[in-house]
Formats: C-alpha cells, sequence, structure tokens
C-alpha cells in the first residue's frame, strides 16, 4: 500500500509539473482548425513539450503500478491534485498567488489526506473480454467527437477538448486497475485492454494538448482532472470492487468532495490566466 500510495503521490507531481511545460509548448507551436495529430509531431522538437511528455510517461507508469493495488477514487483524486502542483510551480517562478488559490490549495491538500486515510489496498476485478473490446472502442467514438468539437473556437472548444480528454483517460484508469498480467507476459499483447490503454492515452493527450491551445491552462487541466476523478471513482466503487477502510467511508466521501472542490476552485478562477503571466 505504501508504494502505492508514493506512486500516486508522484504521478500528481509529476502531471502537473508536465502541465505547465506542455502548456508553455503547445502555445508557442502553430495552432490548426482543427484536432490535427500532426500537432504531437510538431511539438516533439520543441524540448519543455518534449520534457513533459517524459514526466508524463513517468507519472503515467507511476500510476499504473499505483491503481494495482489502491482503489480508483484515491489514485485518480491524487493525479487531480496535480492541478494544485501546477498552481505551487507558478507561485514558485514568481506568481503571486492570491487568497482563493491559497486556500484551494489547503482544501485540495486536505482531502488528499483524508482519502489517503480512508483507502482499502485491494485488487480490481477482472473485466469480461467484452466489456475490454468495447472500452477500445470508445478510442473511435471519442476521437469522432473530439474531431468535431476541434471545428469549433474559443474557450468553449478548449472546454469540450478537456472533458473528452478526461473521458479518454477515464477508459485508460478502468482498464489499468482490471488488467490482469498474464503468464507468459508477451501474451498481454493480444488483450484489448492493453490496447485501450495505448489508444485511449495517446487520444488523451492529443485532446489535452489541443486544450491547452486553446484554454487556460488552469482551466483545461482542472476540467480533464475533474472528469477523470469523478467518473471513475463511482464506477470503481459500483463495478470494480473498489472500497473504503471499515468505518471510513464518511471520511472518503469528505475527502473526495475536498480534493473535486479545492481542484474546481483553481479552474473557476474569475481571472483564469494567473498562470500564464508566468
Amino acid at each position: 500500500m505504501a508504494l502505492g500510495m508514493v506512486c500516486a503521490l508522484f504521478a500528481a507531481v509529476g502531471y502537473g509539473t508536465a502541465s505547465v511545460l506542455q502548456s508553455v509548448a503547445a502555445r508557442k507551436a502553430d495552432s490548426s482548425p482543427g484536432l490535427d495529430p500532426r500537432l504531437l509531431v510538431r511539438l516533439a522538437r520543441s524540448l519543455p513539450y518534449v520534457s513533459g511528455l517524459g514526466l508524463d510517461l513517468a507519472a503515467f507508469v507511476a500510476s499504473l503500478v499505483a491503481l494495482r493495488t489502491l482503489p480508483l477514487f484515491f489514485v485518480q483524486s491524487a493525479v487531480a491534485a496535480s492541478v494544485g502542483v501546477t498552481a505551487v510551480i507558478a507561485a514558485a517562478i514568481g506568481v503571486r498567488l492570491r487568497g482563493r488559490e491559497i486556500a484551494s490549495l489547503v482544501v485540495l491538500g486536505a482531502g488528499l489526506l483524508l482519502l489517503a486515510a480512508s483507502a482499502q489496498p485491494d485488487r480490481g476485478t477482472p473485466l469480461t473480454l467484452g466489456v475490454r473490446w468495447g472500452l477500445l472502442s470508445c478510442a473511435v467514438v471519442m476521437g469522432a467527437a473530439g474531431a468535431l468539437v476541434a471545428r469549433g473556437n474559443g474557450r468553449s472548444s478548449a472546454h469540450a477538448l478537456a472533458v473528452l480528454a478526461g473521458l479518454a483517460f477515464t477508459v485508460v484508469a478502468i482498464t489499468a486497475r482490471s488488467l490482469t498480467v498474464p503468464s507468459p507476459l508477451w501474451h498481454v499483447l493480444a488483450d484489448p485492454g492493453l490496447w485501450a490503454i495505448l489508444a485511449l492515452g495517446a487520444l488523451g493527450m492529443l485532446l489535452f494538448t489541443t486544450a491547452l491551445q486553446r484554454g487556460s491552462v488552469t482551466s483545461a487541466t482542472a476540467l480533464t482532472f475533474a472528469v477523470e476523478t469523478i467518473v471513475p471513482a463511482g464506477i470503481g466503487l459500483a463495478f470494480l470492487g473498489d472500497s473504503t477502510r471499515p468505518g471510513f467511508a464518511l471520511v472518503a466521501a469528505v475527502g473526495f468532495v475536498l480534493t473535486i472542490a479545492g481542484t474546481l476552485a483553481l479552474a473557476t478562477d474569475p481571472t483564469g490566466v494567473w498562470l500564464e503571466s508566468a
């Protein structure tokens, strides 16, 4: 359990730092009128973006390790806390945080502590082959939705892309939580769950990067992580065997609410641009 929690917290730090680096790179790159996969190719020549991508990969692996033993509501809440890491980095590079932002960080941190105290370590319930194929097919549906949304411009388009990115990462988290590692290991290549993780992970990154180009990094980050926290948490508790420690259900509920509230408070700041001024 200790390893899982360390990995979950590392994922939060990694994702939060990566969001800053990727936002800097994405805003300097040439934008396209739609959802353009070549955007990732263009950004591959940017050191900040590549560095952020490396952190994303490390954070992703850490989150997969955490999901092997910890419930989705804790791991995904820790990932959502990366928006707080983004805020702390902004303060470290000279951006002055206002009272609302500091209070949001305190609330977010308190929520994570309560979730950590209430999480019950256990492995997720394996998904049937049909469900895993269904999750893989989500890549086509979400890709089409993303291409349609990306035709628009402005803040509404950025928000919709961030939500779709959160849904894509939701599928990744659900699949990773329930993925069975076969023996011999190479048999996992025939598992549609593995390809769902890879396909939806890549699609989610494209959607998120496009959202970063079009809107506030804090709004895009918070919306994405809010979606990929709330949705998989409910699915994990309802279908994947996730649970809290005996007698800690209320503690977990309060911690979850505080974490989401702190995250959304940072996302809905009236200015929405404090990080970009860094």
